[in-house]
């Protein structure tokens, strides 16, 4: 078994930790390019269907994300 490197933990927190912000500054950035408030609409209005779209932009904007740092 090998020993674990201390370098790919912090390798992996970092990228972890720098995929989270970019997809929190990717969201922020949609959110106010819309002419509403995203959360509000969810939550507030129950409004499903933006719910699932606001969802699959955010697994896309992962997947972009999650290529882009591997």
């Amino acid at each position: 078994m090998e020993m674990l490197h201390i370098n790919a933990l912090v390798n992996a927190a970092i990228f972890a930790l720098l995929g989270i912000l970019l997809f929190a500054a990717g969201f922020i950035v949609i959110d106010k390019m819309t002419p509403y408030a995203l959360w509000k609409e969810i939550v507030e209005e129950k409004n499903l269907a933006l719910a699932v779209m606001v969802g699959c932009m955010s697994i896309g904007m992962c997947i972009i994300i999650a290529a882009a740092v591997h």
